[in-house]
C-alpha cells in the first residue's frame, strides 16, 4: 500500500489513466494537474490547476512519458490549460520529492539537477524498456501492414539496432517469415544477431545492406539512415523510426525521393494505452513502496 504517500500526476495521456488508477487503489493521495477535462470519475483524486495546486507537502511527481518539452511545456490531451513545469515549482516541493518521467531532455534535466531533485527516468530502465517493446512491435507491424503492398511473410526487413527494442522487433519478424538482418555496431550485437539466426551487417556497411530491403525499422536515436543511404533504398521501401523526436532519419531528403517514412515513437500509447500504463503503473508503484519504506526506516 502506499497510505500517506501525495503524488502529483501532471498531465500525460490515455496511459496515466492506468496509472492514476493503480495509485488509488493503493491508497496514495493522488493530484491531478491538467486533466480538468477527464470525466473518468477518479473520485479518491482531486483535481488542481497548476496555478492553484500546493507542491509543498509533494512526496512525488509523474509527468507524461516524454517529459516536458524544452521550453518546460507538459502534454495534457486532458486540458486546454498550458501547463509548465519550472525550477520555482520543484524548488517549492519537499527536498525528498522525487520526479518520475518516461525520458528526459535538456530543460528537464537542468531544472531537476538546479532544484536538487531526484530524477527517475522509467524508460531507461530494462524491465520498463523490455515490457514496452511488446506493444512497439505490434504496433510496428499494424504500420507495415498499413502501408505496403506484400506480405510481411518473405519480404526484406531490416532493423537498425539490437538494443531492447529491437532485438524484439527483430525476433517477431523473424518468425512472422520475414527475412530479417540486423544492424549493429557492437561486436557483441553483431554475434547475438548471428547466435539469433539472422543475418548481421555493421553500421559502416548500411548503404550495400539497405540497398535490396523492402522495409527498414530504426530504433537508433541519431540520424542513420541518412540522405546517402536513402538514395540507395528501392523506390518501394518503407521506413519506420521507432527511435525518439527527432528519430534517426532524414525525413525531408526519403520525401524529396518518395519514399515513405514515419516517426512513430510512443506506439505502446497510441495501440494499447492500457497496456502501456498497466506497465509504467507496476513499475512506478514498486519504486514509490521501496522509497516510502526507507523513509519510514530513516525515521524511527
Amino acid at each position: 500500500m502506499l497510505t500517506g504517500l501525495h503524488i502529483a500526476v501532471i498531465g500525460g495521456d490515455a496511459r496515466q489513466l492506468e496509472v492514476i488508477r493503480k495509485l488509488t487503489e493503493l491508497d496514495a493521495k493522488v493530484t491531478l494537474i491538467g486533466f480538468e477535462q477527464l470525466d473518468s470519475g477518479f473520485t479518491s483524486a482531486s483535481k488542481e490547476l497548476m496555478a492553484d495546486a500546493n507542491f509543498e507537502d509533494l512526496d512525488a511527481i509523474l509527468l507524461p512519458v516524454p517529459g516536458t518539452n524544452i521550453e518546460g511545456v507538459v502534454d495534457t490531451i486532458f486540458s486546454n490549460e498550458k501547463v509548465v513545469l519550472t525550477k520555482e515549482i520543484l524548488d517549492s516541493t519537499p527536498s525528498h520529492c522525487t520526479i518520475y518521467s518516461g525520458i528526459s531532455n535538456s530543460y528537464l534535466d537542468s531544472i531537476v539537477t538546479a532544484s536538487n531533485r531526484k530524477l527517475v527516468k522509467l524508460f531507461e530502465r530494462d524491465d520498463v524498456a523490455i515490457y514496452n517493446s511488446i506493444p512497439t512491435v505490434e504496433g510496428t507491424i499494424m504500420m507495415v501492414i498499413q502501408h505496403t503492398e506484400y506480405t510481411i511473410h518473405n519480404s526484406k526487413v531490416a532493423v537498425l539496432g539490437l538494443g531492447r527494442t529491437g532485438m524484439s522487433v527483430a525476433r517477431t519478424f523473424h518468425n512472422l517469415g520475414a527475412k530479417v538482418k540486423v544492424g549493429a555496431r557492437k561486436s557483441e550485437h553483431i554475434a547475438r544477431i548471428i547466435e539469433m539466426g539472422l543475418e548481421a551487417f555493421e553500421f559502416k556497411n548500411i548503404e550495400e545492406a539497405l540497398k535490396d530491403v523492402d522495409v527498414v525499422i530504426n530504433t537508433v536515436p541519431v540520424q542513420i539512415v541518412t540522405a546517402s543511404v536513402i538514395s540507395k533504398l528501392q523506390p518501394h521501401s518503407l521506413i519506420i523510426d521507432l527511435a525518439s523526436k527527432p528519430g534517426g532519419t532524414d525525413f525531408r531528403y526519403a520525401e524529396k525521393r518518395g519514399i515513405k517514412a514515419l516517426l512513430a515513437p510512443g506506439l505502446p500509447g497510441i495501440v494499447a494505452p492500457k497496456t502501456a500504463g498497466q506497465i509504467i503503473g507496476n513499475v512506478l508503484t514498486q519504486l514509490l513502496k521501496v522509497d516510502l519504506d526507507k523513509r519510514k526506516e530513516q525515521q524511527k
